[in-house]
């Protein structure tokens, strides 16, 4: 004989009804994010000025750094901002409709993972380090600051924005466990993959043959 109370059976329930719309919610906030994410800023807006593909010249990353290289700074800084948005825009709408915070991190990861292997782009994609960012700041602006300070302070110092990158994503995880610790684990997730997608990067540094953004160091430039 069930000795279950009723009133328990009901609770059960009512939690399955509210658990199956969530998850629902979040599977479409998934795949929004990664549709979202593989929209090419970098290669619509040199389109738009003309510029070569960045695919095609530099780095061959179609993301801000890239077009920086082709002259066109109000392109690179478009690219830069809009790049953010398909981290930003996705995370908020999740987080303003309660999405829970480990489902945020996933839907952060579905929009980097468009960025860098978009379905309407051949799969050929960027870095997602932008996007990254853009996820983080609707977790918080504080560590968003933390973030953007670290990578402007190690490209200051080195002129590598792929370094400036990876030390942003290395530090990232101890920024969230120390303001917002409940986001630690997606957000360790996100970084492993951006330091992953960084792999010719990291092997061109330990050779010294990364290239910067500038010839030679901007401090070094200036004591002369």
């Amino acid at each position: 004989m069930d000795h279950t109370p009723a009133s328990a059976n009901r609770k059960t329930d009512s939690a399955a009804n509210v658990r199956r719309p969530m998850l629902a919610l979040t599977f479409a906030m998934t795949g929004i994010a990664y549709l979202l994410g593989s929209v090419s800023n970098a290669v619509l807006i040199s389109r738009f000025y003309a510029l070569p593909d960045p695919r095609e010249y530099g780095s061959h990353n179609p993301g801000a750094t890239n077009v920086l290289r082709s002259g066109r700074k109000i392109a690179a800084l478009l690219v830069l901002l809009l790049d953010m948005l398909k981290g930003t825009i996705p995370v908020y709408f999740a987080w303003y409709l309660d999405i829970p915070p480990i489902y945020l991190g996933f839907i952060g990861i579905a929009a980097c993972l468009g960025h860098m292997y978009p379905l309407y782009f051949q799969f050929r994609g960027g870095k997602g380090v932008a996007t990254a960012l853009g996820t983080l700041l609707p977790i918080g602006l504080d560590m968003g600051s933390f973030m953007i300070a670290t990578w402007l302070i190690v490209l200051m110092l080195t002129g590598y924005s792929s370094l400036a990158a990876i030390s942003a994503a290395l530090l990232a995880p101890i920024y969230t466990y120390c303001l917002k610790p409940e986001y630690t684990l997606p957000v360790s997730m996100l970084c492993g993959l951006i330091i992953l997608r960084h792999h010719e990067n990291i092997t061109r540094l330990l050779h010294n043959c990364e290239p910067r953004i500038w010839p030679r160091h901007p401090l070094k430039r200036h004591s002369r």
